[in-house]
């Protein structure tokens, strides 16, 4: 059994309790949007097979015997008997299919229409870099326009083709996608996106007539962003040092996560 807590996990049931972890996370800090939204993990093995949440249930009640297990194509491979008639959301099955089988690094993928997240969606630019907790996301962010509700599989190699090499993507009008090599990681950089746009909209809404934004210079904000991707050497994935932190928060107030 992996040691390391914010590590990817070396079996499916250790995969499903850090998972639903995450989602008990994501609306924890109200990044949710009732049943909707979706959050997967490849599971360890040569089958590419990944877990899902179940349609119907709201992120608050996901646990790790609740998670269905799909293939590429969308056919449920397993799930525990009491949700064995438990539905896939077709648009989470498009959206999460197409980056688990174009980027194999994707092993986590996470999508969510935040408020503040879906907001800047709708700029033409996206994040600013009025925050620190933006500089991360500078020259780091990929953009996908709007085709409607996510139903069509034709979309999906647009969605690769528009995420490319990033772990950021904006999904316009729409929402926000975030990829990791870990569950810690796609979930610290969604956590942050939203944070940096809540701080962008604030920003924004509290100017007095005639007053402007403050930016820093560009070559701050490079220099910034290059801090976040390279940090003084440390080569863990984005959420490692978080994630212990976040899993004693579950410990403490609902640990039914597990179950």
């Amino acid at each position: 059994m992996t040691s390391n807590l914010a590590a990817y996990p070396d079996t499916e049931a250790e995969l499903r309790v850090q998972l639903a972890a995450c989602y008990r996370l994501v609306a924890h800090f109200g990044m949710d949007d009732l049943i909707y939204n979706h959050i997967s993990a490849r599971v360890p093995g040569p089958e590419h097979h990944f877990l899902i949440n179940p349609y119907g249930l709201l992120f608050s009640e996901v646990t790790a015997s609740s998670l269905v297990k799909i293939d590429l194509d969308g056919r449920k491979v397993d799930s525990t008997p009491e949700y064995s008639d438990a539905e896939v959301n077709q648009a989470g099955f498009v959206i999460h299919s197409a980056i688990h089988a174009g980027r194999p690094d994707a092993l986590c993928v996470l999508h969510t229409h935040s408020d503040a997240g879906t907001a800047i969606a709708a700029m033409p630019n996206g994040l600013a870099p009025l925050s620190q907790f933006a500089m991360r996301y500078q020259g780091h962010t990929a953009f996908h326009d709007y085709e409607g509700v996510a139903l069509e599989t034709g979309e999906r190699e647009r969605l690769v083709r528009d995420l490319g090499a990033h772990n950021t993507l904006v999904l316009r009008n729409h929402g926000i996608l975030t990829v990791g090599r870990t569950i810690p990681e796609a979930f610290i950089l969604m956590y942050y996106f939203e944070k940096a746009a809540k701080v962008q909209l604030l920003a924004q809404g509290g100017l007095a007539p005639g007053e402007s934004l403050v930016y820093p210079q560009p070559e701050v904000s490079a220099l910034a962003a290059r801090q976040f991707t390279e940090f003084a050497g440390d080569i863990r994935p984005p959420g490692t040092r978080e994630w212990p932190a976040f899993l004693r928060m579950l410990e403490r107030t609902q640990p039914d996560y597990r179950l």
